[in-house]
């Protein structure tokens, strides 16, 4: 029983004894591990005190560095808050001194202010009671001039404004004879001084100097001897005609005209170029445009030694010397060009002469005259082909080709006043130009201009007040105007010539000069019986 029970319980002793050991092994297993751990925790607490205290002892160095660090931080902004602070109780003490200067500035200008309204307000009054008092006056002036109105209407007859009229009319005739009267005397006075002299060297250039003109129109005619000729000539649908036209540059002018065939151009040289060569292609017989070629070119050969020898014989003529070859040609071009029916070449070597007899009776050079005369109008040669006026082309023309004088360019350039004389030659050249186109006879225009210039000339002098007659006398040169006695005076006959010739200029475009020579007669007859 006993054996079996313990056989029985073995199971559970065994058990038993198994749990038993095994809390043992823990037992034994938690005290070794407690003791191994606990050597562990002592030296982790070794080492962490160890770093405790070097972190302790790196913190109090660094919170040292720190605080220095701050502590110099702090000082420069402080140094800097205090300087900033000087600077603005500096700005603010200033803006204080400008702000009492300025107080007793506006202090003082009130002042000033305050006094100016009073004297104002005197002011104000004063005029208010002088305007009260003119006010006043006025009313009794205007009474007093509608009651004198009123009596001048009454014996005069005539309304407020025909007395007004009447009066300003009259105020203004007699300002206009006083402004005449002086003007006439400060006239009268320069004429007394200058006239004489300037008529007797007029009058001497004229005298000893006259050239014959040589008048060419800008249409020349070629006679032809057969309508036959004529439609050679044009050719076969004009080719021979149009060659002629394009190696020339004129215009072939063939109408029902019998017998003959105009050349038309501007260019003098271009139109007697065609009018040879048509001259040799009817003399020849034989019209093709290979020899129109031929013609032409030989043609134009020939009028430019001829263009040389005009220009060299009249150098020599003129006594000028040392000439560009460049400007005797253009000075022999100027034979083929006409102004005025006037032939430039000829009228330059008068301009010459006429300059050096001015400029020797007036002490001056007349040699640098007579070249400046000699060359005034050269722009003319060449002024179909620049643009511009023939003054500053010639000009212009003369200093590129070697004339470096003063006195000469100048004349060439303002002889037309185109620009300001800077020597007393150019008043010389333009004196002796207006004597050359004046001369009679040396200038021509056709009979409708004629005519023109001179209805025009007439209707410009009656249309002046006072004035009952006009007529044009010596070719248009004078004007002779007949004024009412009983309506101008000498003072505004005076007056009514100088009008006239102003409008003159103006308005006309003629050579040389015009002269107004205004008449006023006073007749008185009486029949005795």
């Amino acid at each position: 029983m006993t054996d079996q029970t313990a056989w029985t319980n073995m199971p559970f002793v065994v058990t038993l004894l198994t749990g038993g050991a095994l809390v043992i092994g823990i037992i034994v297993g938690y005290l070794a591990l407690g003791a191994f751990t606990g050597r562990g925790l002592r030296r982790a607490k070794q080492q962490a005190d160890e770093l405790l205290r070097a972190a302790e002892s790196n913190a109090s160095h660094r919170a040292k560095d720190i605080q220095l660090a701050a502590e110099r931080q702090a000082s420069q902004r402080r140094t800097e808050v205090d300087r900033d602070v000087k600077l603005a109780l500096q700005g603010i003490q200033e803006g204080q001194v400008r702000s009492q200067k300025l107080q007793e500035t506006i202090e003082r200008k009130l002042i000033s202010i305050g006094e100016r309204e009073n004297r104002l307000d005197s002011q104000e009054l004063a005029l208010r009671e002088s305007s009260d008092e003119l006010a006043r006056n006025r009313e009794s002036v205007l009474q007093e001039r509608q009651a004198i109105q009123r009596r001048l209407g009454e014996i005069a007859g005539l309304t407020v404004d025909q007395a007004r009229a009447i009066f300003l009319e009259d105020v203004r005739a007699l300002s206009l004879r006083e402004a005449a009267v002086v003007t006439h005397k400060i006239i009268a006075e320069a004429e007394t001084k200058a006239n004489e002299r300037a008529r007797e060297i007029t009058l001497m250039t004229i005298q000893r100097y006259a050239a014959e003109t040589v008048s060419d129109s800008t249409i020349r005619s070629v006679k032809i001897p057969s309508e036959e000729m004529k439609g050679r000539i044009i050719g076969r649908e004009g080719r021979n005609i149009r060659a002629i036209e394009k190696l020339t540059g004129v215009d072939i002018l063939i109408d029902d005209t019998p017998g003959v065939i105009s050349v038309s151009c501007f260019d003098r040289v271009r139109q007697a170029i065609a009018a040879e060569t048509l001259q040799k292609l009817v003399a020849d017989g034989r019209v093709h445009p290979t020899r129109v070629e031929e013609v032409v070119e030989q043609v134009r050969k020939d009028i430019h030694q001829r263009i040389i020898q005009f220009g060299t014989e009249a150098a020599l003529e003129a006594d000028i010397r040392g000439l560009n070859p460049k400007i005797i040609e253009a000075m022999g071009k100027l034979h083929f060009r006409t102004s005025y029916g006037q032939n430039v070449l000829r009228h330059s070597l008068e301009v010459a002469f006429l300059s050096q007899l001015i400029a020797d009776q007036l002490g001056l050079n007349g040699s640098i005259a007579r070249r400046a005369g000699f060359l005034h109008d050269i722009g003319k040669a060449m002024d179909h082909e620049v643009e511009g006026g023939h003054p500053a082309i010639g000009m212009e023309f003369a200093a590129r080709h070697g004339e470096k004088t003063e006195e000469v360019l100048n004349a060439i350039g303002g002889h037309h006043s185109d620009i300001a004389p800077t020597t007393p030659y150019t008043p010389i050249v333009m004196a002796a130009d207006a004597l050359s186109g004046a001369r009679p006879g040396a200038r021509r225009e056709s009979m409708e201009l004629y005519i023109k210039r001179l209805e025009q000339l007439e209707a410009i002098a009656r249309e002046q007040p006072s004035v009952t007659e006009a007529f044009a006398v010596q070719a248009g040169r004078e004007i002779r105007v007949i004024v009412d006695a009983r309506k101008a005076d000498d003072a505004t006959t005076h007056m009514i010539a100088a009008a006239i010739a102003k409008r003159v200029e103006s308005e006309m475009t003629f050579p040389g000069e015009i002269k107004v020579s205004v008449l006023r007669e006073v007749r008185a007859e009486a029949v005795a019986r």
